[in-house]
């Protein structure tokens, strides 16, 4: 078989973009991306089924889905009529909805973030516990359990 450059720098390539794309940081990303597609499925379900409904019911039983400003002069009810008959509309119901996913989605983001800095600011305020003291009389660094100085020799009081 015959080798052109060509066929050599694909291989490299297959290669280089295996390493890149096993790396730690791409896969965690990628698990990163996965998670959150289906966090954001969870919160628009929250704010859909459960959020939307006791506040539509409290201003009047309004549905936020449903609430468009049709722009043809064409009268219909609901934003799935409009949609259906090809009508232009603004969907501002819609936008409410989505507003309100990215806000909760926001804040939980927010929450995560402020409890990992609040748990890395607690481990680097942890003092390291010693492992020396000094010696009485020589003043030299010594083992916490050492009972005699490896120094001056001298015999050292057990704490």
């Amino acid at each position: 078989m015959i080798n052109n450059g060509n066929n050599i720098k694909g291989v490299n390539m297959l290669k280089e973009f295996k390493e890149f794309a096993m790396r730690g940081n791409v896969l965690d990303m990628a698990i990163g991306i996965i998670i959150g597609a289906a966090f954001g499925k969870i919160i628009t379900s929250l704010v859909n089924d459960i959020v939307m409904p006791p506040i539509g019911l409290l201003l009047g039983k309004v549905d936020f889905s449903n609430l468009f400003i049709n722009l043809t002069g064409k009268p219909y009810v609901k934003l799935a009529e409009a949609k259906a008959a090809g009508a232009a509309t603004i969907n501002y119901g819609l936008f409410v909805n989505t507003m309100l996913d990215f806000i909760i989605v926001a804040f939980a983001i927010f929450l995560l973030v402020k409890q990992i800095n609040l748990m890395k600011r607690q481990k680097e305020e942890v003092p390291a516990l010693p492992t020396t003291k000094e010696c009485p009389y020589c003043f030299s660094n010594i083992p916490l359990r050492a009972m005699r100085c490896p120094h001056c020799t001298s015999e050292l009081k057990t704490a």
